[in-house]
Parts: C-alpha cells; structure tokens; sequence
C-alpha cells in the first residue's frame, strides 16, 4: 500500500522593487516628530521678551512715551502666532503647524480681549488708590469741601438707593414679561412685546433720562423737578429689556419634558412653573439681573438729568437732589477746583469704587445660583 506524499507550496519567488527616477520619499504627517510639550508656554514667553525689549530700547532712545507694555504684549502674541506655525512646520509637519496656528490665534484672541480689562483696572487702581485709601472718603460728603478732603459717602449711599429701587421695579416685571412671552405668549401681542423690548434695548440711555423727567415734570408741574427716585425710574426703564430678553432665554432652555413630567402627575401649569422652571433656570435668571445692575449702575446721563447732583447728604428718594458715583466721577472730574489733582483723585476713586461694586454684585450672583441652582448630582 503507498501512501501519496504532499509536498509543500512552492512559495512565489521574492519580487524586486522597481526604482522609478520621480518616486519621492513617504511621510506620515502622524508619525512625524513632535515638539516638546512645553514649546508654545516658552516660545510665547520668548515673544513677549523679544517685544519687550524692542519697545524697551525705543522707550530709552525716547521714540515712546513710557514702556508700552499693550504694544508688547500684542505685538508679542502677533510673534507667537508666527513662530509656533514655523518651528511646528519644520519639526511636526504641516498638519500639527496648522493646527498649532489655529490654536495660537484662538489664544492670541483671548489675550488681546483681556488687555482694554487689564489696562482699565490697572490705570483705575494706580491713580484711584491715593484718594481710595484715605479715611474720610467713606465716612464723609462733599459739603463745603472746596480743595482737597471729602469723600464720596453722599454718591455711594445715592447710588446704592437709585439702582436698588431700579432692580425692584425692573426685576419683577422683566421677569414676569418673560414668563408670559415663554409659557403663555401667542399671537400678535406676543410678537409685538417681543419687538417693542428689542427697541427698548437700543434705545439711548439719555433718552430714558428724558422720559422720566418729562414724565415728573407733567405729574408734578414742576419744570425743575429733580429727586432721586426719577433716577430710578430712569434706570428702571434701561434695566427692564435686559432683564426680559436674558430670562427668556434662559426659561426657554428649560427642556420641556421637565413640564410634561410634571403635568403628567397633575400639577397646574403655575404650579410647574413656580417649581420646576423657576428653579431650573434660576441661576441664568440670576445672572442676568446681575447684567441688568452692571449695565445702568454706571450710567451718568439720564441720572445728571433727573436726579441732579448736589455736595450734601440725601436718604430720601423722593425729595431734593440726590447725588451718584457716575455722577460724582463726572462732576470732579469736570468742575476742577484750585486744587485740581484733588478733584481728579476723587473722580479716579469714584470710578473705582463703582468697579468693585459691580465686582461684589457679580460675586453675589455667583453665590445665590450655587445655591439655588437644582442639585444634578447623588
């Protein structure tokens, strides 16, 4: 008996490469080299050095006034943008150096929107310290005052009135406006609201100054009529579109399967809205109104119109002048005295100390919606 024998398959004979004269060498733009991780940190770090040097030889020649230290940090992050885009280019391939320059300009953008911040709370703090810091700029008015001395504590105690009473009245009807337009608004009237507090939005701030003077003036026949709560009234009408378009937006992102669950179970419409949508969106809500505060609390215009300026005390909103820190500002910085750097000092303080108001209220924003914002997490 024989047994057949399987010989194994030949195997295909080795092929040689053919060499083509125009063949070029392959690369992989993933597997290229790769910058050290910390590059972009020391080549922008490099750039602003580079920029800074340069102005700070033209400061020495006397070609500027000063170190210009705007000029080296844009210029500066102009340099970054091209110098990552060439050494990742030659070291990464053109791949990563495009991404890398998207990067870089994405960075540079945010730079640059951060210098006009920067520059304004640096010169705010540089020339309103002196006069910030001295005891008597919150424990005192500007009565009889007529050199250096004096505070400010007429204009603070005005402003916090005036923009207080404003948040009262906008806040509640802005809010409710926006209620109305998100879970009841149809129709016409709906689409007319809409538009009539887009129009109110773009209005003129002096505009609304005019309006409630003209408006006091009418009720009271009084054609020189000035006192605080026109101020607010003035400040009122400013605040209300804000606060009506920023709540509507952040009630219309309320998902609607929170209001289906809920009138599933039975719940009234009102009743849904005061415990689900309200609480939901409440930290938006929050957030805008601490906009709306931000956007009037430094309006000079319409409160030099109604609500005047005067050098003495005023708790009393509805009678006599009442002074504010805009106004305050404005009005030291416009009617210098003998002693002018004084006068400038305290307009420089006011501006300041209207900053850290606004910085307070944002600060307080922040708070109440972390803690009345719904709890996600178990």
């Amino acid at each position: 008996m024989t047994t057949a024998t399987s010989t194994p398959p030949l195997a295909p004979p080795e092929s040689t490469p053919v060499a083509r004269p125009d063949a070029r060498p392959l690369t992989n733009s993933l597997t290229a080299g790769k910058l050290p991780r910390r590059t972009p940190l020391w080549v922008l770090l490099g750039s602003w050095l580079l920029t800074g040097a340069v102005f700070l030889m033209l400061s020495a020649a006397g070609a500027t006034d000063g170190f210009n230290w705007a000029g080296t940090l844009f210029f500066g992050s102009v340099l970054f943008c091209i110098m990552i885009f060439a050494l990742s280019y030659f070291v990464e391939g053109v791949r990563k150096a495009r991404d890398r320059l998207v990067t870089a300009l994405v960075s540079a953008a945010f730079v640059l929107a951060l210098l006009p911040l920067v520059s304004l709370i640096g010169t705010t703090l540089v020339n309103g310290l002196p006069a910030f810091l001295t005891p008597t700029f919150f424990s005192e008015s500007q009565r009889n005052v007529v050199g250096a001395g004096g505070g400010a504590l007429h204009a603070v105690v005005g402003t916090l009135l005036v923009t207080g009473v404003a948040t009262l009245i906008s806040v509640p009807i802005g809010l409710l406006a926006a209620l109305y337009l998100t879970e009841y608004g149809r129709g016409r009237l709906a689409r007319g609201i809409t538009f009539f507090v887009d129009v109110m939005t773009g209005i003129p701030s002096i505009v609304a100054g005019l309006f409630a003077f003209a408006f006091f003036s009418l009720i009271f026949n009084d054609p020189g009529i000035r006192f605080g709560f026109g101020g607010a009234i003035a400040l009122s009408v400013l605040m209300i579109p804000v606060v009506v378009r920023s709540s509507e937006e952040m009630l219309k992102l309320v998902p609607n399967e929170l209001r289906e669950a809920a009138y599933a179970l039975g719940v009234p419409k009102w009743l849904t809205i005061l415990k689900v949508v309200l609480p939901t969106s409440v930290a938006g809500i929050v957030t805008g109104v601490m906009i709306s505060i931000a956007r009037v609390i430094g309006e000079t215009a319409p409160l030099l119109i109604i609500s005047g300026f005067t050098a003495s005390m005023n708790y009393n909103l509805f009678s006599e002048r009442m002074m504010t820190l805009p106004v305050f500002v404005y009005t030291q910085y416009m009617n210098q005295g003998a002693d002018f750097q004084a006068y400038i000092d305290r307009a420089w303080a006011g501006a300041l100390t209207l900053i850290l108001i606004v910085m307070v209220l944002n600060g307080l924003a922040r708070l109440i919606a972390k803690i009345f914002s719904p709890k996600l997490g178990r």
